[in-house]
């Protein structure tokens, strides 16, 4: 005997109530957007005034930063999951991630394409000079002296942070108080940069000579039956004396990340090679640095980024003068001083060219390091 399957509709008023809610939900999902977007924009204004309370920008920067976030977030993925089944899994990642690539894409790439187009112009005239900026950067000699203080800034900076990070790494690794001696030498890395050159310029500091001396280098020049040196304007062994200071910033860090790499290399490689009849440096060039090659390539391209990039120390402490120019500070002084956007724009692509290529290297090696694991 066959059985009647009966299908029951549903009862008029459930699905009135269930079109009223699935309204309500859209017209809620598309105004609470639009509110939180005027919070946020009015939160921007109010932050920027410079009347405004300080600790009211704060509490409103926490209320309204987070919160507007946090209710677009839930507003948005209320509204993905009322598309259909098939779609709502494919949609949502983009959701989320979306926000992050529109800020990206407003904050980062805008701005790169929006920089390289200015420094096709002169931002006096406001006319169309072509490769005039990028023609003037490399044949006039102040902008030639800026670029050749920053390739010695690029060798000797790099040079020196990466080899006495390895040394220094090796050595801590072999002493008895090692955590108290790694913490000693990484303190400079919590410190600035504006920090550190507030440090050093009053070491460097100069009294005439009839004067006491309250610079530290030079008190112990005198003390020793020297006369005071203007360490800051001796050129042009002030530029070394600039580097000194980054490099005493940087090496910590190169060096707790070494240590970490060769406390990583295997200790069956190390007896082996003994065993070989291999000295202590024969280990160390031999099976030490190849073992941690890709954190030496790491190390090297992050310094080489920092360093070209380098601005603080150089604006604090001679603000460019006596030639100690680099790029960074150079791009500020003609877009802030000058008033000349075009040059100082082109001054920026060449620092973002300069960069692109360690980057790339960088992230191959990253990639290679995975792939041989």
């Amino acid at each position: 005997m066959a059985e009647t399957v009966e299908h029951t509709a549903p009862a008029p008023g459930k699905q009135s109530s269930t079109f009223v809610t699935g309204t309500l939900r859209v017209i809620i999902s598309f105004i609470v957007p639009v509110i939180t977007f005027l919070a946020l924009r009015w939160s921007f204004t109010y932050m920027r005034d410079a009347d405004a309370n300080k600790f009211l920008v704060a509490v409103v920067a926490l209320i309204v930063g987070v919160g507007a976030v946090w209710a677009l977030y839930i507003i948005t993925d209320n509204l993905v999951s009322l598309l259909p089944e098939a779609v709502r899994e494919g949609v949502r990642p983009f959701v989320f991630v979306g926000p992050a690539l529109v800020i990206l894409g407003v904050y980062l790439v805008f701005p790169v394409f929006r920089t390289a187009y200015l420094s096709f112009f002169d931002a006096r005239s406001e006319s169309f000079i072509g490769l005039e900026n990028y023609t003037y950067i490399f044949t006039n000699p102040d902008m030639l002296g800026v670029l050749r203080n920053n390739i010695w800034w690029l060798i000797v900076v790099t040079s020196f942070v990466v080899g006495l990070g390895l040394v220094i790494a090796v050595m801590v690794d072999r002493v008895r108080w090692e955590a108290a001696a790694k913490t000693i030498i990484f303190i400079p890395m919590a410190i600035s940069a504006v920090g550190a050159s507030v440090i050093w310029k009053f070491i460097y500091s100069f009294q005439a000579p009839s004067r006491p001396q309250i610079g530290l280098l030079n008190a112990v020049v005198v003390a020793l039956g020297g006369d005071p040196q203007g360490w800051l304007i001796l050129q042009p062994w002030n530029n070394f004396f600039l580097m000194f200071i980054m490099i005493w910033i940087l090496t910590g860090f190169a060096m707790v990340v070494l240590s970490s790499a060769i406390k990583g290399v295997p200790a069956e490689l190390l007896e082996a090679a003994r065993i070989d009849g291999a000295t202590e440096i024969q280990s160390f060039f031999r099976v030490i640095i190849p073992s941690i090659r890709g954190t030496l390539i790491t190390i090297t391209t992050t310094v080489i980024i920092m360093v070209l990039k380098v601005f603080d120390i150089v604006f604090v402490m001679t603000s460019g003068q006596f030639n100690t120019q680099v790029i960074a500070n150079r791009m500020f002084q003609e877009m802030f001083t000058f008033r000349n956007a075009g040059r100082a724009s082109a001054l920026a692509v060449i620092l973002l060219i300069a960069v692109i290529p360690v980057m790339v290297y960088n992230v191959r090696g990253m990639r290679s390091g995975r792939s041989q694991r």
